[in-house]
């Protein structure tokens, strides 16, 4: 069972970092790091995304589109800082979020970063 379907299955909000390395490490190809001094996954060098500085946050790199889709549809767990905006990256309330969401939005962000090989492999 892949990271994203057992997440899929929990109905309950709130996600740890271990919950999101769960989750990011279970897509091919995805590395941990850090950026700007904080946990940070990447595909290929390409940035999926980054644990805010504030810790309570995750910065996930996504399409402006999306992210004002994301931000409209659930204005309590996808939001903004002016420092974002203008840019495709959205910010994910870490205790708002059902895994399942996070889940589903961290393999379309890497869905677009991945090479074909990688995709796959995940099918």
């Amino acid at each position: 069972m892949t990271a994203r379907k057992a997440a899929a299955r929990s109905k309950r909000k709130g996600v740890t970092l271990a919950g999101i390395r769960k989750i990011a490490l279970g897509l091919p190809g995805m590395e941990e790091g850090t950026s700007y001094g904080t946990p940070a996954w990447r595909v290929r060098k390409k940035l999926v995304a980054r644990v805010h500085d504030s810790g309570t946050s995750l910065v996930v790199l996504t399409t402006i589109d999306e992210k004002e889709l994301l931000m409209e549809a659930r204005p309590r767990v996808y939001h903004t800082t002016p420092h974002y905006d203008g840019h495709g990256a959205v910010l994910v309330r870490l205790d708002e979020v059902a895994p399942g969401d996070l889940a589903h939005l961290l393999e379309t962000v890497w869905r677009r970063s991945a090479p074909k090989k990688l995709r796959d492999e995940l099918g």
